[in-house]
């Protein structure tokens, strides 16, 4: 059993973040960050847009980017975390700033801010068309200045252990469940090993792998949410899952979908049609910079009533230079598949992008279980509501990586590690004799939702996704059960466990809001504060 004073499950914006501000402050702690691949392969580092701030505040106020986070989340947003993360995010930008962060400056070398959908203001901080990528550089950096933090690469999380793994039964309604560590399969020694901590800060990203067409990376399953939703910590609004607008149309299997970031509408480009007619005008008055939910929406529709497999960005009257020095990345991709954006139009679909529900933390990041913290997309702080404005969600990350370690310095020294936990019990299981079934549970799966649990959902469409669902999770947990763990069978599981929670909370609102859009009630609204599970 490996012993923690801190253990991070994560090393994106969150977990990072959250093990550099603890180690600053308490240098006597131990720290240790598990990630299941390598340090820089998070969700983090495929961020391409940038980071939202109030920035220039001779034309920008806190007030404004407030009113413009609470418009994106439909209603249902909670006023106060959203004042919490735009009024403290200026501050942990700097921070970041001055560890480093490179944030593109125009030729007065100020930060050249950039504009998105659903923000009424140029404020947008970004680093050409990689902004993630810088972060994640900046944070994966500095965290090597700390003697007391290591990172354990590699390392696939499990479960969280809690009383349930002690012989005591444990439920919803048990009113102290408690974290005690987690269960973790080394990739490389293909061991189990327990990782006991006086407190656990899981940060393990989103669930895009869910679907078919999306822009998250292949290790985005979603295993900190089914971790615990497994050790019946609260979740809320699961149906909201984000789709971005504008993934990259080809005829190859790509996963992830190459991005098509939305500062490219916010320096100007216009969504069209095939034969280069612009259609956003009938669905907003903000055009092509109305926030995701509503372009989402808007080209889904298009597609189907065209029968057409893409919709087109119009890069062709832009800036040449500008559009170079902003998104060379993007230029690059669209090159390789023989599109040049100053004379052809960029085809574009609807991608899975961010899941906006998930573990249910409070204004410090505490989650319902003691003793667990949670930070970034895996959980449902209450800032992105229905639907999340582009590029608060690095913010979200570094504030509350900030506020979780505010919380572990004051409280940590009245905790104490558990001195002896079980280990994995692997008795009765057996090697997989057939990966196929893995692989093709996988492949169902993404069908199902994407069929299912798409854009526009009805109630039809939910009832028959939760019905083959359950098959597939009957079929995998017997496989579960009987043979020894492997990665990718954990992962299925888990992603099955995503599908679930997003269809059951689906069928629970009975309205359309945000990212939620279910026909059988267009114009229905019911003001559901939170769908729990």
């Amino acid at each position: 059993m490996q012993k923690s004073d801190v253990l991070i499950i994560g090393s994106g914006v969150a977990g990072l973040s959250t093990a550099i501000y603890t180690a600053m402050k308490r240098p006597d702690l131990q720290i240790t960050v598990l990630t299941k691949t390598n340090e820089r392969k998070t969700n983090t580092s495929y961020a391409q847009g940038g980071i939202a701030t109030v920035w220039n505040l001779e034309n920008d106020d806190f007030e404004s980017h407030i009113a413009d986070t609470l418009d994106a989340g439909d209603g249902l947003c909670d006023p106060r975390i959203v004042r919490i993360v735009i009024e403290e995010g200026h501050d942990r930008v700097k921070q970041i700033i001055e560890w480093g962060a490179r944030f593109d400056k125009n030729e007065k070398n100020k930060y050249d801010l950039g504009r998105e959908g659903g923000h009424s203001k140029n404020r947008i901080l970004h680093y050409k068309d990689i902004t993630g990528w810088e972060i994640q550089r900046t944070l994966s950096d500095k965290v090597k200045e700390f003697d007391n933090v290591r990172i354990l690469e590699h390392y696939f999380a499990l479960d969280v252990i809690t009383q349930h793994h002690l012989g005591y039964s444990v439920t919803k309604a048990t009113p102290d469940i408690r974290c005690f560590g987690v269960y973790a399969f080394d990739k490389q020694s293909h061991k189990i090993e327990t990782f006991a901590a006086k407190v656990t800060v899981i940060a393990t990203g989103g669930a895009g792998q869910i679907y078919r067409a999306t822009t998250n990376p292949v290790i985005a399953t979603g295993d900190g949410i089914a971790m615990v939703y497994r050790a019946k910590g609260r979740l809320a609004n699961m149906e909201f899952v984000q789709f971005h607008p504008t993934a990259l149309y080809t005829l190859t299997d790509e996963n992830p979908d190459f991005l098509i970031s939305e500062a490219v509408r916010g320096f100007g480009a216009i969504l069209k049609s095939k034969e280069g007619e612009e259609f956003m005008h009938k669905y907003d008055e903000r055009k092509s910079l109305a926030p995701r939910d509503i372009v989402a929406r808007a080209i889904d529709y298009e597609m189907k009533v065209r029968g057409d497999e893409y919709m087109c960005l119009d890069c062709r009257h832009l800036d040449q230079k500008k559009f170079l020095d902003h998104f060379p990345n993007i230029y690059k991709k669209c090159k390789s598949i023989g599109i040049d954006p100053f004379e052809q139009l960029i085809p574009v679909v609807p991608a899975c992008h961010y899941i906006c529900g998930g573990i249910r933390t409070d204004d410090m990041g505490r989650s319902s279980i003691q003793n667990l913290y949670a930070a970034g997309e895996c959980t449902n702080t209450g800032l992105h509501g229905a639907n999340r404005l582009a590029s608060n969600s690095l913010l979200e990350g570094l504030v509350f990586g900030e506020r979780i370690h505010r919380d572990i310095i004051a409280t940590i020294d009245q905790r104490a590690t558990k001195d002896k936990l079980p280990d994995w019990d692997i008795r009765g299981t057996t090697a997989p004799k057939e990966m196929v079934l893995i692989t093709q549970s996988w492949k169902e799966l993404k069908e199902i939702m994407s069929n299912y649990v798409g854009i526009v959902r009805t109630d039809v469409r939910l009832r028959r996704a939760l019905n083959r669902l359950n098959l597939l999770y009957n079929e995998t947990e017997d496989i579960y059960k009987n043979s020894i763990l492997s990665p990718q069978l954990c992962e299925l599981r888990n992603l099955i466990t995503i599908a679930y929670l997003v269809t059951k909370s689906g069928m629970s609102r009975k309205e359309s809001r945000g990212l939620h859009y279910n026909t059988d009630y267009p114009n229905h609204f019911d003001f559901i504060d939170q769908t729990y599970l």
